[in-house]
């Protein structure tokens, strides 16, 4: 006849089970987590060079275009080429500063890590 097999460890090996699970369960979000602040790092760094790689770049040759007009309408209009040139900075100015904000908005930090979460709570709440 066949033996009734024991139960091996009870209830204290189903919880250490679970702790264990929950455990493995952080630590992948956590280096998830890891991850994309790697990932943000890079991003940011990578902004503030090609934007002050843009600035450098600009201010040289904004200067030297504005010199340029002032001297080629030395004799007839100074001063209009001086408030035309002014009135364009102004206006890419502002451009310049929109694609900045669109940029930095663009993109949802920590997305991967926030969807890991969502979905995590979403299969706990739902009943089997």
């Amino acid at each position: 006849m066949s033996e009734p097999q024991e139960r091996t460890g009870g209830i204290f090996t189903s919880l250490r089970g679970w702790i264990d699970g929950g455990l493995a369960l952080a630590q992948n979000r956590v280096e998830l987590l890891a991850v994309e602040l790697r990932e943000e790092k890079c991003r940011l760094v990578e902004a503030i060079l090609w934007a002050s790689a843009v600035v450098a770049f600009g201010m040289m040759t904004l200067t030297l275009l504005t010199l340029l007009v002032v001297v080629l309408f030395w004799q007839d209009a100074r001063i209009a080429a001086l408030v035309s040139l002014s009135l364009l900075y102004l206006l890419a100015t502002f451009l310049a500063w929109r694609g900045l904000h669109s940029r930095l908005t663009r993109t949802s930090t920590f997305s991967g890590t926030v969807g890991e979460i969502k979905k995590d709570r979403e299969c706990l709440g739902t009943r089997n």
